[in-house]
């Protein structure tokens, strides 16, 4: 079990960082290793889960095929996607923002965004989140989602007050 630590116990901060190795430092053939199923068909495109030991951020391997969409969702967590081929746009808050291959896009914490793929071919993609640190600081990292392509712009200020659908 690892330590607890509470306001009183400033005093017991340590003068350097102790390294802890852990067993697993790699994760081969990620998507070789199956995407997530119930992930998946929630999100409604293939998503692989690289399997490491950090405790504050995430990283996924996902893909749209040529025309697909995801969801509609927002999280109060940041993330960083890397496109690693094709083409497509993301709504994020309300705005477009066309990507490409070597193209990253960030999106903000709780911006409603969704991801297209405009391309002919499989539009693949990295993304990194900082979930796990809000998952280990007490449950804070939260999803919302909407099961339609949403990529209509919307009212983000609509949004916020509950106007929207």
């Amino acid at each position: 079990m690892t330590d607890r630590y509470h306001s009183a116990d400033f005093d017991k901060t340590p003068p350097r960082p102790r390294v802890v190795m852990p067993e697993r430092l790699a994760h081969p053939a990620v998507e070789a290793d199956g995407q997530q199923s119930d992930y998946s068909k929630a999100r409604k495109h293939p998503v692989f889960f690289v399997d490491l030991p950090s405790h504050a951020i995430s990283m996924t391997i996902g893909w749209l095929d040529a025309g697909q969409s995801s969801n509609r969702h927002r999280h109060t967590y940041e993330t960083l996607v890397y496109i690693l081929e094709g083409e497509g746009y993301s709504y994020i808050g309300g705005r477009r923002v066309a990507w490409k291959q070597g193209d990253a896009v960030y999106v903000p914490v709780w911006a409603w965004h969704n991801h297209v793929n405009t391309g002919t071919g499989r539009a693949r993609y990295l993304a990194c989140e900082n979930a796990p640190m809000l998952q280990n600081m007490g449950g804070v990292a939260l999803r919302e989602e909407v099961p339609d392509r949403g990529d209509r712009l919307f009212d983000v200020d609509h949004e916020a007050e509950g106007g929207g659908r």
